[in-house]
């Protein structure tokens, strides 16, 4: 198992009514909170997904709100996270909203 500080990549997919309820925006100010990097985006299925990196802690806290909170107006139905992976360095600066 990866510890505290150990970098890591997961990428996430949340379904729900997660599109036209600010979820994008509150998922980027969730993820700089947490110091994490990566993108989110709305996809043609309905749902949200990206990638997240930084510290597994940070991570894990993430994954949580992702799951159990999101915006304020959404309804979050479930969260699937794929391909987490240990990596050794970022491949983002920044928590972006992709369009």
């Amino acid at each position: 198992m990866a510890e505290g500080n150990t970098l890591v990549s997961v990428d996430y997919e949340i379904f729900g009514k997660v599109q036209r309820v600010f979820f994008r925006k509150y998922t980027q100010a969730e993820g700089k909170k947490l110091g994490l990097v990566g993108w989110v985006q709305n996809t043609d299925r309905g749902t949200v997904q990206g990638q997240l990196q930084g510290p597994i802690s940070k991570v894990r806290s993430m994954q949580e709100w992702l799951e159990k909170r999101g915006s304020p107006k959404s309804h979050i139905d479930r969260a699937n996270f794929n391909n987490e992976k240990v990596i050794s360095k970022l491949d983002y600066s920044d928590f972006q909203i992709v369009k």
